[in-house]
């Protein structure tokens, strides 16, 4: 679809060095690169986005982002999430759109991050955009650390779980169940991403810990876009292998 003179489009990608299970996880090698470069380049090839910036409280990323020539900023280092990082960038840097890239998907698809900004292009009632990909694996859905999503006729998010919604409670009968996977990335309009630091979390986003639960309790619409993309995310050092092996047959 074609777009008018579109607003300017910020991708931001939140990247810092103290993860748990894997310590300094931006800057491993994968396939010679560090990874906060694979997902820098890969989001560079969207074709809406108008420029790309790492956020990150780490000087050494900075160093790293600087030397492969890409852009990075420094933020404070007490955020508690991605988005609050992305919600000072947008302090500082103004834009129509942002999009918040994770910094841990090598992977990213860059048609999909096009998909979110379309989404806010397309709809000026929209101020968020997230994309859901349908689960194949039935294991999935039983499986916590699978967020699963389910959306109203307009594709806004009615609920996000760890639990396996929608719940098929009639076994008897030849009941057909779709169930969508969500992937965490984000688009925002200004406005919504600079009020999100500000949004008390509720109980829901402490029960199910998960953070996009407090949009949707202080009253906010998330519109859901469907990808076939499904994140293939580095979360532990053991990740690295199976992320190169994908891209070398992709190669």
């Amino acid at each position: 679809m074609t777009h008018p003179a579109p607003e300017t489009i910020l991708a931001v990608i939140p990247a810092r060095q103290t993860s748990v299970r894997f310590p300094g996880k931006p800057l491993a090698p994968i396939a010679g690169r560090p990874m906060i470069q694979h997902v820098y380049e890969r989001v560079r090839r969207a074709q809406l986005v108008s420029r790309v910036i790492v956020a990150t409280e780490d000087a050494a990323i900075r160093e790293a982002v600087g030397a492969f020539g890409g852009e990075a900023m420094l933020t404070r280092s007490d955020h508690r999430s991605g988005t609050d990082r992305v919600a000072e960038v947008a302090a500082h840097l103004e834009a129509g759109i942002y999009v918040n890239v994770q910094g841990d998907e090598p992977l990213i698809d860059p048609g999909t991050v096009d998909a979110l900004a379309a989404a806010l292009l397309d709809d000026s009632e929209v101020s968020i955009a997230t994309p859901c990909t349908a689960i194949a694996q039935p294991g999935d859905i039983m499986d916590p650390n699978i967020v699963k999503v389910v959306r109203d006729f307009e594709s806004n998010a009615l609920y996000f779980s760890r639990a396996p919604i929608p719940w098929v409670r009639g076994r008897e009968d030849a009941v057909v169940a779709h169930h969508w996977k969500h992937l965490g990335l984000y688009a925002f309009r200004r406005n919504a991403l600079l009020e999100f630091p500000t949004l008390p979390p509720g109980d829901l986003e402490r029960l199910e810990q998960l953070e996009q639960l407090r949009w949707l309790e202080n009253g906010f619409r998330i519109r859901v876009v469907e990808t076939a993309y499904d994140a293939v995310s580095v979360d532990v050092p053991a990740d690295v292998e199976r992320v190169e092996e994908i891209l070398r047959k992709i190669s």
